[in-house]
């Protein structure tokens, strides 16, 4: 039989990345240091330094985990068949179901403003994902399924600015389940987009 550790548990990369992420939204990025972080693990920060350099490959692990999760999506979307009106509904849907198994990451991700080489990598990831939806909607437009009286960037952005919300009041395992989240926003973003033909 064995003996129960004594103390507090070790941490292993994962679970320090859970801690840092929630720090990070709680108090920034920027308003966060290492020793507060060491604080809040009960750890020291020469222990944190054997799972990662540094605070800003902290950030970079988290930001990726956000992207790669709509990189995910987006490759799913690429390779699918039809007209673009049914794949950018998609790409929405699979966004959504991103940012409710990664709420932590992708919120993280939505509040980096370009401070740091990190952070301005991961806009630029960004923008390769808003030019695709901007492209699947001037192609849904081209192909007569948008209403064509209002741009195409301005759509992307009107339908992100509606799934990207969802940091700010959805809850996992309260309420609503991540598929009928993403069956709302489908339904009130698509209904309102197509032209009725």
């Amino acid at each position: 039989m064995t003996t129960p550790r004594r103390g507090r548990p070790g941490y292993d990369l994962e679970s320090l990345l859970q801690v840092a992420v929630r720090l990070f939204n709680e108090r920034g990025y920027d308003g966060t240091s290492m020793e507060d972080l060491s604080r809040k693990l009960g750890i020291t920060k020469s222990a944190i330094y054997h799972h990662v350099p540094s605070k800003e490959e902290l950030l970079r692990l988290a930001v990726d985990r956000a992207l790669d999760g709509l990189s995910e999506a987006a490759s799913s979307t690429a390779q699918l068949d039809g007209r673009a009106i049914d794949r950018l509904e998609h790409l929405v849907r699979g966004s959504v179901l991103v940012l409710a198994d990664r709420l932590p990451f992708v919120t993280l991700l939505l509040r980096v403003r370009g401070n740091t080489k990190v952070e301005r990598a991961a806009l630029a990831r960004r923008r390769e994902f808003d030019r695709l939806v901007t492209d699947l909607v001037k192609q849904a437009e081209a192909e007569g399924d948008i209403r064509p009286d209002v741009d195409p960037a301005v759509t992307a952005r009107l339908i992100f600015g509606m799934v990207n919300s969802l940091i700010e009041w959805y809850k996992p395992r309260r309420g609503s389940s991540a598929t009928e989240v993403a069956d709302a926003v489908c339904k009130i973003a698509f209904e309102g987009l197509r032209t009725g033909s």
